[in-house]
């Protein structure tokens, strides 16, 4: 048969790179103490950047997990098979220790370090990233009862992944995962109506229902419930400690946008057992760690997204021509992908920058900030991938509309960090909540954004227009939002000014603070040097 065209001017793939080779990310890993961690990270970056894990991000997309809830003879097994790979992926983040190994590490950067290998290993594949995540957040949750911590948290931070139902002290390793939200509150968890009833050994008795609970086939849950003395915490394991499967029902896997190689169950409470973790009637502030640390990994998720979009659109457009000459040199793409590069950099940097303010737990003005940077930089970034990712598949053309070239999946998944933890309203309010029960959180905001000062002009009128900002309290649960995101973007805005690249800094500031800006990416102002910013998302 013959030809009928040769295919030409296809773009090759991108694989055998390290995606670690990321100039914000190693920067905000020597700043955070923890250079230490960049031989390894080196190392996990060039399997991420390899065709083999590229090949396993795939398959666990395309083939999702399968929920039996029965075995061949009708008894009932509540049981996820997941495709092989998804377990290839969980042993190398757990073996890097990804989930909860740095809550045991008293080197300095520990947690920046497990940041920045989460923020790179998640660019294979994210889905996997949702129970790696929760057995991170949950072990200082679980500090809250000593004795459940010292039996279980040495096995959460475990490097061996151990998959499989078993009990879970004769395990090598634990998995944790976290249920709250019911149908008739979502996100206003106070309106749980699962009960948990004393029993006279000590535990519970759980009766109810969940509506979202990620990664069914976790060994160990942290979850909400009505106690006798208010909405409290408990832990519950998959398996008892007589070898006997606690009945945790699971009714039914949802049918996701995104996020699809990862189990998101409803479940049922049948008479189910835990153990409480912390104080009747303060299970919120008991999980709320848990919850603050899932939202810095929402944070590093989105902005490990984001650097993955950018780096495939100028990766594309570099090999890519068009008009007589490489896209990537046409002017208005270069604008387009020069600010892909920039939202990218300012979502590193202040990802990191939090990530450090967790190995300064004893720090008091560290972790006030923390408070406040976290609740706007999650609203923020999370808010921006979304349109990040949107942006960067339009710069393949129809050729990223095709599931193929990998966008579609990075398309389906950015929004998920902006709505897991708190959609934007409740992170915008939680914004305002810190504002007001925690001022300090306020004083060691500006005193954060304020290092930068002199460095910018841009920078520094709209730092002075958010202080004045915050005199006026009329309607501020309705302004929320435009407040936080301008509380965001000096942030990330000082930071650029104080760490980052010389052309990346001034052009987000004469973008995001000079007014010379438009609505979509790609309008930045005249005299931005756009070489020099694409450089930094250019694979070597």
């Amino acid at each position: 048969m013959p030809a009928t065209h040769e295919v030409t001017n296809q773009v090759p793939p991108l694989a055998g790179h390290d995606v670690a080779d990321d100039p914000a990310l190693l920067a905000g890993l020597e700043r955070a103490g923890a250079g230490w961690a960049a031989g390894e990270l080196h190392e996990l970056g060039r399997l991420a950047g390899s065709e083999q894990a590229q090949e396993w991000g795939r398959l666990v997309n395309e083939n999702e997990p399968v929920l039996r809830t029965h075995d061949r003879y009708g008894h009932r097994i509540d049981e996820v098979e997941f495709h092989p790979y998804w377990h290839e992926l969980m042993t190398v983040a757990v073996s890097h220790g990804l989930h909860g190994t740095p809550w045991r590490d008293s080197r300095v950067g520990a947690h920046a370090a497990r940041a920045a290998k989460f923020y790179v290993w998640g660019q294979v594949e994210a889905g996997h990233s949702c129970p790696i995540s929760m057995t991170y957040a949950a072990v200082p949750a679980l500090r809250a009862n000593p004795e459940l911590a010292a039996r279980y948290e040495p096995l959460l931070a475990a490097t061996e992944y151990d998959f499989g139902l078993r009990e879970p002290g004769t395990k090598r390793g634990l998995i944790a995962g976290m249920s709250m939200t019911e149908k008739q509150g979502g996100s206003d968890v106070r309106a749980n109506t699962t009960t948990a009833t004393p029993s006279a050994d000590g535990s519970y008795t759980l009766v109810g229902h969940k509506w979202f609970t990620s990664a069914p086939m976790s060994d160990l849950f942290l979850t909400l419930a009505q106690a006798p003395g208010g909405l409290s915490c408990f832990l519950l394991p998959r398996v008892l400690p007589d070898g006997s499967r606690n009945p945790i029902r699971l009714q039914r896997l949802k049918d996701k946008l995104g996020n699809r190689s990862n189990a998101s169950s409803e479940i049922e409470y049948d008479d189910a057992v835990g153990w409480l973790v912390g104080e009747e009637g303060r299970g919120v502030r008991t999980i709320i760690e848990m919850v603050n640390n899932t939202r810095l990994d929402c944070t590093l998720g989105s902005a490990s997204g984001m650097r993955l979009g950018a780096v495939r659109a100028v990766h594309h457009a570099t090999h890519r021509r068009a008009f007589g000459g490489a896209l990537v040199d046409q002017p208005l793409m270069a604008n387009v992908l020069a600010d892909l590069v920039i939202e990218s950099e300012a979502a590193t940097t202040v990802a990191m920058r939090l990530a450090a303010a967790g190995d300064r737990r004893g720090d008091a003005h560290e972790q006030a900030f923390r408070r406040l940077g976290l609740a706007v930089s999650k609203y923020w970034v999370c808010k921006r991938a979304p349109a990040h990712a949107a942006e960067a598949l339009e710069c393949f053309g129809g050729n990223g509309y095709v599931e193929e070239s990998g966008m579609p999946r990075l398309y389906r998944e950015a929004p998920l960090s902006s709505i897991w933890e708190g959609s934007g309203n409740v992170a915008a309010l939680d914004a305002l909540r810190a504002m007001g029960k925690q001022p300090e959180s306020v004083a060691a905001f500006f005193a954060e954004v304020e290092r930068a000062a002199g460095g910018d002009a841009r920078l520094d009128d709209a730092v002075d227009r958010i202080r004045k900002e915050l005199t006026d309290t009329g309607g501020i649960e309705y302004r929320a939002r435009r407040l936080v995101e301008a509380m965001a973007l000096v942030l990330q805005g000082s930071l650029l000014v104080r760490h980052g690249h010389p052309a990346v800094a001034d052009a987000f500031c004469a973008s995001r603070f000079g007014g010379d800006w438009g609505i979509a990416f790609g309008t930045l102002p005249a005299g931005v040097d756009t070489g020099a910013i694409l450089e930094r998302a250019a694979v070597r």
